[in-house]
């Protein structure tokens, strides 16, 4: 599931490696100290590793270099990651980090913290042309670090014939609604929605509620009543059989579900949109904003990964290029339409909006979006919290949120 979180196995990896690294160098300078000032370009080739969804994307990326080399000169070698967080952190404990590579929300907290990173953000052309949330996302003490390299939201996908034979008109506004539809859509054989038995999953029913995951100074506020009643309608939807989490249907991830019409919603991403085609050609779909909560409240979770550029790069100069140009709207737009990812860059979204309208839902969704949970040094905390969310159905939302909040504010509080 593209833009999902990565397994703890392999952030507990990358963490390990990373930690390895920082042990061997005596420590590594901080975040705040940059490299970026008068780096110039050389020839040393480049190289770009990632993680990539498949063929259409390894495609893409490849192309991107390719031109980028006809452009300026440098080579760039392009690695598509068996498993991306891993190979990076033992890229940097070997000091041999790649130039460039994609880099998720979670493990850019762990590096930012480290200070491995060149927080070259700033001097990107058009750096606040970028979508706000991306920017808070890839932000560490307040500072910007690294360029947002697309982003996708969660959004309600709606099966258009099981839609249209419920006799339901427009799609839900709000809770209730959301209630009541999922309940007329559910049959025998197909359940009214499905969303995936994980935080990534289920906390943007937190801020709908006018909840949240930490406060404006960083603290961990997820036991609070407002948490604790977003739960309790999330499992309540559950003991009534009228939303079931994909393993319930031997599904793997709420995609499949819908895909094979055991579900009527999913509330998913733009990821899903490759599978729907190439595997379930057969299913009509529309996709909404998500519903607001019962005092109207509009939110949904954002997912992203940025352009992680070592400070130490051979040829940073080099790599700063390569990013400014995997960032300009034109090579966005070009990423967007050979494997479906929304663009990072505003002017690029416009674009995207009006080539891809039926997807238009994702970009206006990032006014009120959330950056999923990202803490350094939480990976542990934030896996546990999310298999307490799998057993939401049979578990009490207070003790849910009451054990999270202590874990993840351990966490932070052992970081000041």
């Amino acid at each position: 599931m593209k833009g999902r979180r990565l397994t703890t196995v392999m952030l507990s990896a990358g963490v390990l490696a990373l930690a390895a690294a920082c042990s061997s160098n005596g420590g590594f300078s901080s975040p705040s100290s940059s490299s970026t000032a008068g780096a110039k370009p050389n020839k040393t080739p480049l190289t770009l590793m990632f993680g990539s969804s498949g063929p259409a994307e390894t495609s893409a990326v490849q192309a991107a270099a390719a031109a980028f080399t006809k452009q300026s000169g440098i080579k760039v070698k392009v690695i598509p990651a068996s498993n991306l967080t891993q190979q990076v952190a033992q890229g940097f404990a070997g000091n041999h980090p790649p130039d460039v590579f994609y880099l998720d929300s979670l493990t850019f907290q762990n590096y930012a913290k480290d200070g491995v990173l060149d927080p070259y953000a700033p001097t990107m052309p058009n750096a606040t042309g970028f979508s706000p949330v991306l920017k808070e996302t890839f932000s560490y003490q307040g500072k910007f670090i690294c360029a947002p390299k697309d982003v996708s939201t969660d959004a309600l996908y709606v099966n258009t014939q099981d839609w249209q034979q419920a006799g339901l008109g427009a799609p839900p506004a709000n809770w209730s609604q959301l209630r009541a539809d999922a309940q007329k859509l559910t049959t025998h054989g197909r359940t009214g929605l499905v969303l995936d038995n994980s935080e990534s999953g289920i906390d943007m029913f937190l801020y709908q509620n006018g909840g949240s995951v930490q406060d404006r100074a960083g603290n961990v506020v997820l036991d609070s009543q407002q948490n604790v009643q977003a739960l309790a309608f999330v499992k309540s939807m559950l003991a009534s059989h009228i939303m079931k989490f994909p393993p319930q249907l031997n599904a793997g991830f709420s995609g499949q579900a819908f895909g094979e019409n055991k579900a009527a919603m999913v509330i998913t991403g733009p990821w899903e949109n490759g599978t729907l085609q190439s595997d379930y050609p057969h299913i009509k779909f529309k996709v909404y904003p998500l519903p607001a909560g019962p005092t109207g409240i509009h939110a949904t979770l954002s997912f992203t990964n940025c352009w992680g550029v070592p400070k130490d790069s051979k040829n940073l100069g080099g790599a700063l290029a390569f990013v400014k140009y995997l960032t300009a709207p034109q090579q966005e737009m070009k990423f967007s339409t050979a494997f479906g990812v929304i663009p990072s860059r505003a002017a690029a979204q416009a674009t995207y909006m009006r080539a891809y309208p039926q997807y238009a839902a994702f970009v206006r969704e990032l006014s009120y979006a959330h950056p999923d949970i990202a803490i350094a040094g939480a990976t542990q905390a934030i896996s546990a919290y999310s298999s307490a969310l799998a057993q939401l159905g049979s578990s009490d939302p207070a003790s849910i949120l009451k054990t999270a909040q202590r874990n993840l504010q351990a966490v932070v509080n052992s970081s000041k």
